[in-house]
């Protein structure tokens, strides 16, 4: 069956079979960002924001997200071009073996949209979900302070050049 939906901002429509999951979906049509984990909604290798919001895209059926806006982490950048949570987390060495990361950094990403200034108890309520077998999340959260900063810091020079 042929489904529709917008990936990365753009409409695309993938060949899907009865049953597939949005993970294999993404990953046969390329995204190889979104990683295969536990396939139990348990790690949070495979998220991606549907519609904003952090998701399994394992425990997801592809056909079910018909008209959906999806985002892997291809959407924040790239290693030449990362977006500033993708900085912070190499900065503050949040990234070790790399697995969990796509899925921690558009956690983030949404955390960060919903709450600009997040407390380290939020962050790590937002990290709940995501397994990390390299680190003891020190790292990510600071990561991920770091980034609201930085953000935060962004937001207030455009608004002082806007005037």
């Amino acid at each position: 069956m042929r489904i529709a939906l917008t990936i990365n901002s753009e409409l695309r429509e993938l060949e899907v079979a009865p049953g597939e999951t949005l993970l294999d979906a993404l990953r046969g049509a390329g995204y190889t960002g979104v990683k295969r984990g536990c396939e139990a909604g348990t790690c949070g290798s495979c998220v991606v924001l549907l519609d904003g919001t952090p998701s399994f895209s394992c425990l997801l059926f592809a056909a079910a997200c018909e008209g959906r806006k999806v985002t892997t982490i291809e959407a924040l950048g790239a290693p030449n071009r990362p977006h500033v949570i993708m900085s912070a987390f190499a900065e503050e060495a949040g990234v070790q073996c790399g697995y969990c990361v796509p899925g921690m950094v558009l956690t983030t990403h949404a955390l960060l949209e919903q709450n600009a200034s997040p407390s380290e108890e939020e962050v790590r309520g937002a990290l709940d979900g995501h397994l990390c077998r390299c680190t003891g999340y020190v790292k990510q959260v600071r990561a991920i302070l770091k980034a609201a900063e930085r953000l935060a810091e962004e937001r207030a020079a455009g608004k002082e050049s806007s005037r």
